[in-house]
């Protein structure tokens, strides 16, 4: 699926893409709204009305900030985050794939809406940092992915060559976003929540498993920093 030797740059999303959605998906639908009422001593009903308050911040920088929705509602976002974190997993094999990609690949990039304090929580608890290269989040650039500023403003910081660079995330929309900036192999996720069905991508190749993307031999141009060339 992919030619390993047209890439020089991995970027990849963390939620829904590495991590499986089912946290996220649960801790703002569900696990959030319910507590929110519980705290403020109001009844079930506010919870559809806090769910569609989340909703409407879809697609910006508002609806990627703990800071944000702790001042909004009144309540401590990451203490209630923390109170689900046993849901935070990797999906499927793709350990198996940041290995991989440890292993043959030049440069690894998590390019990420979650803000700091969401990273602070999630990456102790899935060992992904090991296996990154640099962690770039939107919080750090002051735009969404679904935004073409946070592209730009990604290259200054991290440069890559659009046209050799790999791209995968679950959201078509950050999709469409990275690929009207020029990058050019682009993949989406099929299930990135394990609870819900596989969602369908027009626009896009979608995965279903990491392993489709890994060659049972390294390329022989592939890059390995780590071997010395006698």
């Amino acid at each position: 699926m992919i030619d390993w030797r047209a890439i020089d740059t991995v970027l990849l999303d963390m939620d829904g893409t590495l991590l499986d959605l089912h946290f996220d998906s649960h801790f703002w639908l569900d696990h959030l709204p319910r507590r929110y009422a519980e705290l403020h001593h109001l009844d079930e009903a506010t919870q559809e009305t806090i769910r569609a308050r989340i909703i409407r911040e879809q697609g910006t920088l508002n609806w990627y900030s703990l800071a944000y929705w702790s001042r909004e509602l009144g309540v401590d976002v990451v203490a209630l985050k923390r109170e689900v974190q046993h849901l935070i997993g990797l999906r499927g094999d793709a350990l198996d794939f940041l290995k991989w990609l440890k292993q043959a690949h030049p440069r690894v990039v998590l390019a990420t809406n979650a803000d700091r304090a969401g990273l602070e929580l999630k990456l102790p608890l899935t060992g992904l940092e090991e296996y990154l290269d640099a962690i770039v989040s939107s919080e750090d650039l002051g735009a969404a992915k679904e935004e073409q500023a946070f592209w730009f403003a990604l290259q200054e910081i991290e440069p890559f060559d659009p046209e050799r660079t790999l791209f995968i995330d679950d959201n078509p929309m950050v999709l469409e976003s990275a690929r009207e900036f020029g990058i050019r192999h682009l993949l989406g996720i099929k299930q990135p929540d394990s609870q819900r069905p596989e969602k369908e991508l027009e626009e896009f190749i979608a995965l279903d498993r990491f392993a489709h993307l890994m060659p049972d031999e390294l390329p022989d141009s592939v890059m390995r920093p780590h071997k010395e060339v006698p």
